[in-house]
């Protein structure tokens, strides 16, 4: 917000010899970026992995092309400055954060970084006032236009319909299995195992904080345990589900999440208000688990609706008489 007031450097104080060794410095890292995810999705998705080690070759040779202007222009010794030493300059997400998003939001972020370094050196070329200088912008900003460009190419020789369709197939059958199926599993068990004891103690107690506290502390409850039981279940090597950290997240939430659901309506004071809009979520939360069984594990819809919602009227049904008794 006050770069004077940071030790980072505005990029007008900069020289141009650190322009440039600011180039030089991007271009190493955008590479390393790129070779990073070729490694992550190289298993998976072999062809966009070719196209991500294509592009971080054109980095390669950019670089090496900013490296001999340097020598000609400054000398052999590059000045030390990065990215993070010049406020305002563009940043780059960290690899981690981004390849555990998947496939799609590899390749934008792609997209994205290419687009950032052709818009820094284009107004980097408008504000130069000396004609040497604004030509090497100017042709730094050609070469990330032909980035995107050399990307698209890679992307034609590497990934044709055939290729994208199975890594799209990949992509999905890996989403199912990571974070929707454990998911899932988790919302059923949310849903379905908390109504007993949630709407027993409503009919025993009618006592709206108490039903929620029992609702909070078996929703929390059942989420660490369902959270931990599917980590601990397997590590993913040899089934292929993915991370056990992310299907332990995924269930454990999910679950969570789904005995909440009825159980937020008893901080309404009044207990039959809150029983009725409880009820109804109950129904809601019945038929999303159906929906979903229906979108991601191709279950026919009436037949999951029908599986899911008579245990859920059972287990709601044993609820109430046990409550009531």
């Amino acid at each position: 917000m006050f770069p004077h007031l940071t030790s980072r450097r505005r990029f007008r104080d900069l020289s141009e010899q650190e322009i440039l060794a600011l180039a030089i410095s991007s271009e190493e890292d955008d590479a390393r970026i790129y070779r990073s995810y070729a490694e992550t999705l190289r298993a998976d998705y072999p062809d966009t992995a070719a196209i991500f080690d294509g592009m971080a070759r054109e980095e390669d040779g950019h670089r090496q092309r900013l490296i001999e202007l340097h020598r000609a222009r400054f000398g052999e010794v590059i000045p030390l400055i990065r990215r993070e030493h010049v406020a305002g300059y563009y940043a780059r997400r960290p690899v981690w954060l981004v390849e555990n998003l998947g496939i799609e939001r590899i390749r934008d972020e792609a997209a994205a970084m290419e687009r950032d370094a052709e818009a820094f050196y284009l107004k980097a070329a408008q504000r130069s006032g000396d004609a040497a200088t604004r030509k090497l912008l100017g042709d730094l900003a050609a070469a990330e236009a032909g980035h995107q460009a050399r990307a698209d190419a890679l992307e034609a020789e590497h990934l044709d319909a055939d290729a994208r369709e199975t890594e799209d197939r990949t992509a999905k059958r890996q989403f199912v299995l990571t974070w929707v199926q454990p998911g899932l599993a988790g919302l059923m068990d949310g849903s379905v195992s908390t109504l007993a004891p949630i709407f027993a103690t409503a009919f025993a107690t009618q006592d709206t904080w108490t039903t929620f506290l029992v609702g909070l502390a078996a929703s929390v409850g059942a989420g660490i345990s369902m959270g931990f039981t599917e980590a601990a279940s397997d590590d993913g090597e040899l089934s292929g589900r993915g991370s056990p950290l992310k299907r332990g997240l995924a269930s454990g939430v999910m679950t969570t999440v789904g005995g909440l659901g009825h159980a937020l309506p008893y901080l309404i004071p009044d207990f039959r208000t809150a029983t009725v809009i409880a009820i109804v979520v109950v129904f809601i939360e019945l038929w999303a688990i159906a929906w979903i069984q229906n979108r991601y594990m191709e279950t026919p819809f009436f037949r999951a609706a029908f599986q899911v919602v008579l245990g859920g009227a059972l287990v709601f049904a044993a609820g109430v008489l046990i409550g009531s008794g």
